[in-house]
């Protein structure tokens, strides 16, 4: 025989668990300190700004040569 299950007591469980997962993922997204997120900043400019400064062709379209 198969188990009685009260359909009311299991929405909830199911509606608690689904809030649960949520804030788990928002505790990662939005659980950084200032200097966490500045660092990340920083690293993500220094990163820009090399790739830049060491990038070996112009803005030049493709199939353009340079005049």
């Amino acid at each position: 025989m198969a188990d009685i299950v009260n359909l009311r007591q299991f929405k909830k469980r199911k509606a608690k668990d689904a809030k649960e997962q949520s804030a788990a993922e928002n505790r990662i997204v939005f659980g950084r300190t200032k200097t966490e997120k500045q660092f990340d900043r920083n690293v993500n400019r220094r990163t820009e700004l090399f790739l830049e400064g060491n990038r070996l062709e112009t803005d030049v379209p493709p199939g353009k040569d340079k005049p």
